[in-house]
C-alpha cells in the first residue's frame, strides 16, 4: 500500500427520509478543521435514493466535494448494500481520513467497511486532530474504564478511520452562497441478491425525555446518597425548567433510567446551562457534557476533578445547597410571573 496515494478528508453523510443527522454536519465541521490543516479538499459522501436535494446543505456546511451513490436499494439502510457503496467510493477516490457518527447506523457501516478495506478504526472518538507532518488522524478517546485519554493512530493503514459522538464536535454555520463539486457514481444492486430485507419501519413514539434537546440540564451523581435525597434534583429542575440526568454511577444504582445517563456509556449533551450536582467529573461523565456553554459545579470536595472544567464552581454539601438555589429560583419566579428565560 503506496500511502501517498491517499488524500482528502470524507465524512459519511447520514440521512433518513430525506433529512440529515445532526452528527452528520457537526463531523463537517471538525473534518473542515482536519483537512484545511492538511491542506486537502473536505467530502462528504451521500447515499439513498433521491438525495440530490440535499447535496446543496452538505456544501453549506463546509463540503468542497459531495460525492453521491443513488439507487432505489439504497433508499433505506443495510450494512450490506451501503457497504458496496461505500467501497466503490473508497477504492476509486482513495480518501485518507473518513469519519462517520457512532450512531447505530454509523458504527454499524464503519466496522463493516474497516474490515472489507482491512484498515483500522476508532470507535466512540471524542477529539480529533491530525500530525501534519506524518498526515496522521489523532483519534483520542477515553480508555480504562475512563482513568486516561488513549490517541490512537493507524500508520500503516488508508484510510485511517474513526466514529464520533453526536454533540461532541459542533456544526459550522451554514453558508447558503458556498459552492461546490457534486459526484455521482453510478452503482448496479439488484434487490433479490441483498441478503436482508426490510419488510417494515416502526417509528418509537414512545415519550422519553430528549436530553440531547435540553437547554438546560442538572445532572446529579452518587454523592447525592440515595434516591430520597435524589428528589431534590427533581425540585430543583421543575423550579428552573430542567432536564434531569445522571451519572453511571446513579443509573447503575437504579436512581435514573438508561436514556438520562450522561457521559462515554451514555448521552453526549450540549446545552446552555449545565449543573453538574455532587458528581466528581470523572473522565467518562465529562467527555458527554464538556462542551455545554456554561457548567456550574456544586461538591463538597474542593479537588474534585469536575471544577477543572466548571465556568462556576460552589464548594459545600449540595444536600443544603440545592434546596437554597430552589428557593431563591422560586422567588425570582414569583417576581417575573412564572417566566425563567435562559436566551
Amino acid at each position: 500500500m503506496n500511502l501517498d496515494d491517499y488524500r482528502g478528508v470524507w465524512v459519511f453523510i447520514e440521512q433518513n427520509d430525506g433529512r440529515v443527522e445532526g452528527v452528520s454536519l457537526e463531523l463537517l465541521g471538525a473534518g473542515r478543521k482536519l483537512a484545511d490543516k492538511l491542506q486537502v479538499p473536505l467530502a462528504g459522501f451521500l447515499l439513498g435514493h433521491e438525495i440530490r436535494p440535499l447535496a446543496d446543505k452538505i456544501i453549506s456546511y463546509g463540503a468542497d466535494i459531495v460525492y453521491m451513490v443513488d439507487h432505489p436499494v439504497l433508499m433505506n439502510y443495510r450494512t450490506e448494500s451501503y457497504m458496496k457503496g461505500v467501497m466503490l467510493l473508497a477504492e476509486k477516490y482513495k480518501p485518507e481520513i473518513i469519519l462517520y457518527g457512532a450512531t447505530p447506523n454509523g458504527k454499524d457501516l464503519a466496522s463493516a467497511v474497516a474490515t472489507d478495506l482491512n484498515t483500522g478504526l476508532t470507535a466512540d472518538t471524542t477529539m480529533l486532530d491530525v500530525d501534519i507532518d506524518n498526515r496522521l488522524l489523532e483519534a483520542s478517546r477515553p480508555a480504562f474504564g475512563g482513568n486516561i485519554m488513549a490517541t490512537i493512530l493507524c500508520k500503516k493503514h488508508r484510510p485511517q478511520m474513526a466514529t464520533v459522538r453526536p454533540k461532541v464536535m459542533k456544526a459550522l454555520e451554514p453558508e447558503s452562497r458556498r459552492t461546490g463539486k457534486i459526484i455521482e457514481e453510478k452503482i448496479s444492486l439488484h434487490e433479490e441478491d441483498m441478503r436482508t430485507k426490510v419488510l417494515q419501519i416502526v417509528n418509537d413514539v414512545t415519550k422519553k425525555v430528549n436530553l440531547a434537546d435540553a437547554h438546560v440540564i442538572v445532572c446529579g451523581g452518587k454523592g447525592m446518597g440515595d434516591l430520597q435525597n435524589f428528589q431534590l434534583l427533581y425540585e430543583f429542575a421543575e423550579t428552573i425548567g430542567a432536564t434531569v440526568g445522571g451519572t453511571r454511577d446513579v443509573v447503575e444504582a437504579g436512581w435514573l433510567p438508561h436514556h438520562l445517563q450522561i457521559g462515554q456509556t451514555g448521552e453526549t449533551v450540549t446545552p446552555k446551562i449545565y449543573f453538574a450536582v455532587a458528581l466528581s467529573g470523572a473522565i467518562q461523565h465529562v467527555v458527554g457534557m464538556k462542551n455545554s456553554d456554561f457548567i456550574i459545579a456544586i461538591n463538597k470536595d474542593p479537588n474534585a476533578p469536575i471544577f477543572d472544567v466548571a465556568t462556576y464552581g460552589i464548594v459545600g454539601d449540595a444536600l443544603e445547597i440545592i434546596p437554597k438555589l430552589t428557593e431563591q429560583f422560586r422567588q425570582i419566579k414569583s417576581v417575573k410571573g412564572g417566566e425563567m428565560s435562559y436566551v
